[in-house]
């Protein structure tokens, strides 16, 4: 299943970032802000990136996009249209049609190379099998009739029933769409099938590598909240990158531990579980059930604490502050998390400037960036100077016994 094509075209452009600036009138310390404000999401996505964007920042996050694959338009890609060809001078027994826009786009280029009523006149003498209601409403548009359509939009519902019906010595066409069919292919061939596959916006590495390598960056250095996915083939892109760079184990690592990979569906996540990386995934594989994952597993994990007489929620480039988004300076986030990790106890300067990326030895980094981390809560007395020992969170007393061995 094509995980990333299970969704209508966009039809919006990306909107812009949210305005972190402004306020409510009569608020000035409260600002609106969406589940995810405070985190930034990656997006790998080749296409439909602008809608997934949209629907992120709409919720809050910012959004850092690297498309990690690149399409082969239709009317250049030769392997397409040698199968197409193939098909023509040897018509199949059955067709399988995968995905609507798969499908819609097979038909499209082939009107283009002058092929398309052939096509069609081919389609219609064979048995026609559509995996779901958007294949089949591709189908039925293009004035053809399947034989039959899986409830379950399942691939393998597909599969048993062909193999039910017996595939001993048939020609099978299965219309594929970027990536394989794990065990779909290789079963009916085991049963006798010959099986031609019909290769539909096909992959390649980006033309530009520089914000794929950017985003790699931001996920090894934990600038990112979460990564998304919508196909496998950029799950696949990703790491091939990061391993060609040297960086393989410390985007597993990031993956596995403080960058959250959320995957539109099962198949999406495949490349990533062979490397031993656990992914979040929606029930249903949609875009908005893929931002609402997030919506419910960022906040979750953010750390929350009771400092000060507030309810301090710790996100990824910014801070809650009793409901009240506070932006922060990633070098002031370096020392609330350092901070955060002990609540209460007192943290050395020494071991906040290690926090600090690239602050050398120099102890004064610690107190600039403490006074700016101040100044952007809001509150200064959420952070209490220890004079010549460090810094520590105002911890409630009731929590202290809590928070002790933390």
């Amino acid at each position: 299943m094509y995980e990333e094509s299970q969704q209508p075209e966009p039809q919006q452009p990306e909107s812009q970032q949210p305005d972190r600036t402004q306020q409510p009138p009569g608020r000035p310390d409260q600002q609106d802000h969406g589940p995810l404000a405070g985190f930034t999401v990656g997006v790998t996505a080749a296409r439909r990136a602008d809608e997934l964007g949209a629907l992120l920042q709409r919720r809050g996050a910012a959004v850092l996009h690297a498309p990690a694959l690149r399409i082969v338009p239709l009317a250049d890609d030769s392997e397409l249209l040698a199968a197409t060809k193939q098909l023509l001078d040897q018509a199949p027994d059955i067709v399988v049609a995968t995905t609507a826009i798969g499908f819609r786009g097979w038909v499209e280029a082939a009107d283009g190379w002058g092929l398309g009523e052939q096509l069609l006149d081919v389609l219609r003498s064979v048995e026609l099998l559509a995996r779901g209601p958007k294949v089949k409403g591709a189908v039925r548009a293009q004035g053809l009739t399947e034989e039959w359509s899986p409830s379950s939009e399942s691939m393998a519902e597909v599969l048993d029933r062909l193999l039910d019906e017996g595939v001993d010595g048939r020609r099978i066409a299965v219309q594929l769409h970027g990536e394989p069919l794990p065990g779909f292919v290789e079963s009916l061939r085991a049963a006798g099938a010959e099986v031609v596959g019909v290769p539909v916006y096909r992959w390649m590495a980006p033309e530009d590598i520089g914000p794929l390598d950017r985003l790699l960056d931001a996920t090894v250095g934990r600038g990112l909240d979460a990564l998304t996915f919508t196909s496998a083939p950029a799950a696949a892109s990703l790491l091939n990158r990061a391993d060609d760079r040297g960086l393989l184990p410390e985007l597993l690592a990031a993956l596995n531990h403080d960058v959250l990979p959320a995957c539109v569906g099962p198949v999406t996540a495949l490349p990533l579980q062979a490397r031993g990386v656990d992914t979040v995934q929606p029930e249903r594989f949609r875009l908005g059930p893929l931002v609402q994952v997030l919506c419910k597993e960022l906040p979750s994990r953010a750390r929350t604490l009771p400092i000060a007489g507030h309810r301090v929620e710790i996100r990824g480039h910014a801070v809650l502050v009793d409901d009240a988004l506070r932006p922060v300076p990633p070098a002031g986030m370096s020392l609330m998390r350092a901070l955060s990790r002990r609540p209460g106890w007192v943290v050395a300067r020494a071991e906040l400037l290690r926090a600090l990326p690239g602050a050398g030895k120099d102890e004064h980094a610690v107190e600039t960036a403490m006074a700016r981390l101040r100044t952007a809560l809001g509150t200064p007395k959420l952070i209490q100077t220890v004079v010549k020992r460090g810094y520590r969170l105002a911890l409630d007393p009731a929590a202290d016994s809590k928070y002790a061995d933390v």
